[in-house]
């Protein structure tokens, strides 16, 4: 309490006159809703962002603390189209978080049905020993394999120098860096044989049209496949065989509508082909043995 010419005063509360996080998260929703459809999560993880924690604590904790000067500029840059997982630096997948960022593919949930995919085929067994990922970009797939299967090792191939760094980099974060060899590669692989082999290849065909925050942000070389979308199928299913061990599984991810016609890629190489939906039911994943 102070005193003024006459005037008694109280002190201000700490922060009082500046915005709250849980108004600036309201005008932020409704700002953001012209460009995702998910516009208070996407609003959520911004701030937790801005404010260095988690988005459980901003919920539990912080919602009433004030406004973080970066918040803005974080949502400036959401009403362009950028992706969440490129302004938060971070994306989760399987039981793993990854750092990903612009000249990377960003991990999608559609993608864990490969891992699902790989658990049941391998339960009752002590798992695959050796794990090989084919396009690896971030790491995604390679690195949520090595954390289901403690004992595995596995090496991840890229053409990309920017996702060879990001996944060298998510290894040694990830404690496996000794566990997982990041290399430079294609899909004929490293010469070595393999008890699973997974794979998300590009598989948009170059007329379809995508959502700006992926069209304008994430690279084309990990999109598109030609006029169909399948040349990169027609690549991998003769390399395939070489590089799977007895009895070895290939996952291969696929496109919502492509199932029969890259399932034919692969039979017509004389293997065996299931295919997998994902949570949303749609065919997602040739198992190829």
């Amino acid at each position: 309490m102070a005193s003024s010419g006459g005037r008694t005063c109280v002190d201000a509360p700490e922060g009082e006159g500046l915005s709250r996080v849980r108004a600036a998260l309201g005008e932020a929703t409704q700002r953001i809703a012209g460009v995702s459809p998910t516009p208070r999560l996407d609003a959520e993880l911004v701030m937790a962002h801005a404010l260095g924690i988690s988005r459980e604590t901003l919920l539990l904790a912080r919602l009433d603390a004030p406004e973080p000067p970066a918040f803005a500029t974080l949502v400036a840059r959401r009403l362009r189209h950028e992706p969440i997982a490129y302004i938060t630096g971070t994306r989760a997948f399987w039981t793993i978080d990854l750092a990903v960022g612009p000249g990377v593919l960003i991990p999608r949930a559609d993608s864990e049905t490969l891992i699902e995919a790989a658990v049941d085929l391998f339960a009752g067994t002590a798992g695959p020993g050796r794990v090989l990922d084919l396009g690896t970009g971030s790491g995604a797939l390679l690195l949520a394999a090595l954390d289901q299967w403690p004992n595995a090792t596995g090496v991840g191939v890229d053409t990309s120098a920017a996702a060879l760094a990001v996944a060298r980099g998510n290894a040694k974060r990830l404690g496996m860096a000794s566990r997982a060899t990041i290399e430079a590669g294609g899909w004929d692989g490293t010469g070595a044989a393999f008890d699973l082999i997974l794979c998300n290849p590009p598989y948009i065909a170059i007329v379809d049209v995508l959502p700006d925050e992926v069209a304008r942000w994430e690279p084309a070389s990990a999109l598109f496949a030609g006029s169909d979308g399948l040349d990169d199928y027609r690549a991998i299913a003769p390399a395939l065989r070489p590089q799977l061990t007895p009895g070895g599984v290939a996952c291969i991810e696929i496109g919502a509508t492509q199932a029969d016609r890259a399932s034919a890629l692969f039979a017509g190489q004389g293997f065996d082909v299931a295919v997998r939906s994902d949570l949303a039911g749609l065919p997602r994943c040739l198992v190829v043995t």
